[in-house]
């Protein structure tokens, strides 16, 4: 009669196939990253393009974002940090000035039709050291008395620093409310501006 450890030697893998396994990418992949402006969740789509870089400082609000990437886009949500290995580089890029744009493609999934209209445009009329006001956007999306929603919709912008919501201030050009805390829209400031 054999022994039960060597028959059980038997069974028992060989180190060589002792790998983690590979997960395809799933519907939303994403990563929770510390960055010197805070605590910021990436998320992607399956077809690569971001649909979240949005700043978690809490476990509560990173499951308020996991939940609105669940309802909106797919059940299907995994933490795959090698997935958003290209974001995290070139949010890293911005962050240390090494860069003054993302190339990252985009898609507004988490986005209500108003800030559809909003962010493309603040996108493509504020560019990096740049600066307007809440009302000068309102005016570039045809709403000049929309000066409020507009600061509701940034306020609510599911793809922070890639589509730059920092960049828009009060009409007086002080800093107001930004969703990851006035700390970090001036330090963001500071960098377009050469100061950091």
């Amino acid at each position: 009669m054999t022994d039960p450890t060597t028959r059980l030697a038997e069974f028992a893998p060989s180190p060589s196939h002792l790998r983690p396994p590979v997960l395809p990418p799933s519907d939303v992949s994403y990563v929770v990253e510390d960055t010197v402006i805070g605590r910021m969740l990436l998320a992607r789509n399956d077809s690569g393009a971001m649909v979240a870089s949005a700043f978690v400082p809490t476990a509560e609000d990173e499951e308020h974002v996991l939940t609105r990437l669940s309802e909106r886009i797919s059940p299907r949500v995994l933490r795959q940090p090698r997935e958003l290995d290209e974001a995290r580089t070139e949010l890293e890029s911005f962050l240390a000035g090494r860069t003054r744009a993302f190339s990252l493609r985009t898609d507004l999934a988490l986005a209500s039709d108003f800030q559809r209209s909003v962010l493309p445009r603040l996108a493509a009329t504020v560019g990096y050291g740049d600066r307007a006001t809440y009302g000068e956007l309102a005016a570039r999306v045809d709403r000049p008395k929309a000066a409020r929603a507009v600061g509701a919709a940034l306020g609510a912008n599911p793809l922070c620093v890639v589509l730059p919501c920092h960049r828009i201030v009060a009409s007086n050009g002080a800093l107001t409310g930004y969703a990851g805390g006035l700390d970090a829209k001036r330090y963001l400031l500071e960098l377009e501006a050469g100061v950091k």
